[in-house]
């Protein structure tokens, strides 16, 4: 039986209830479901403490941990454009889910806070993903594999760094992804006139050094596309214990070898 209300948890002494009986709407209710799991990991408050807010303290009207949640939350509900918190900073419920009983922030004020983040600021955040990712275990996995892929984000208007690729057939941003498992361990930006393994290295280097730093004992499996089959990043996954899982683009070698092992095969069936 579906219950007729939902009850959260307060907000001041605002009480925060969800029922059917209709008053103000919101399409962004699932944001009160984020806030739940947001206040039980501390993700949002943990990236503000990354970084470093520059601003003039008797200036600041909104809290940098504030904006980090609203900016957060935001692309979650699918606000990944700024200008849409012109409206959403008057929405009750993204003003719950951050923690304000107020107007949010405007497109303006979030705007001068993301160019401030820096190169160092931005490995901050991926450790800190690292890490929470290791808390989400009761112990050291006997083996985890790292799934390593690039794809495309199109873009619409005249950004730096805009290149057209061919094999996607427009202008886009083509981001590094790192996941295991469930778990996305990184996200990096980069330009599509380079391929899939630009910076994989390194940050393949710094994941097996955090993992190895908790789990000592952990196999870990590199794994990705033939983007990915470079001597450099198999010669180090030799070098230090790794093994791999890589694609091979097609060749003239390959096609032969793999003729002659179906030969081979067909002879032994005989």
């Amino acid at each position: 039986m579906v219950p007729q209300r939902l009850i959260f948890t307060p907000l001041s002494r605002r009480k925060i209830e969800a029922d059917f009986s209709g008053g103000h709407i919101t399409s962004d209710a699932g944001l009160l479901l984020l806030r739940e799991v947001d206040k039980q990991h501390r993700l949002t408050q943990r990236l503000a403490e990354t970084q470093t807010d520059q601003r003039d303290a008797s200036m600041i009207r909104h809290q940098l941990d504030t904006m980090v949640r609203q900016r957060v939350h935001g692309v979650a509900g699918g606000y990944e454009d700024l200008n849409d918190h012109e409206a959403l900073r008057f929405d009750q419920a993204l003003q719950t889910a951050t923690g304000e009983t107020s107007v949010l922030a405007g497109k303006s004020t979030l705007c001068r806070m993301e160019p401030a983040m820096d190169r160092q600021t931005i490995v901050k955040a991926h450790e800190l993903l690292w890490q929470h990712f290791i808390e989400q275990h009761d112990g050291p996995s006997k083996e985890i594999v790292l799934d390593f892929d690039g794809t495309d984000i199109p873009v619409h208007g005249d950004q730096p760094g805009r290149f057209f690729n061919r094999y996607y057939d427009h202008h886009c941003d083509f981001p590094l992804y790192v996941f295991c498992g469930r778990h996305q361990l990184v996200s990096y930006l980069r330009t599509s006139n380079r391929g899939d393994a630009r910076h994989s290295w390194a940050i393949l280097a710094l994941l097996v050094r955090l993992i190895r730093h908790y789990w000592p004992s952990t196999r870990i499996v590199f794994r990705g596309d033939s983007h990915f089959s470079k001597s450099r990043i198999l010669a180090w996954c030799d070098r230090n214990q790794v093994d791999y899982i890589v694609g091979m683009a097609r060749n003239q070698r390959l096609k032969a070898l793999a003729a002659l092992s179906g030969v081979l095969l067909l002879n032994r069936l005989q």
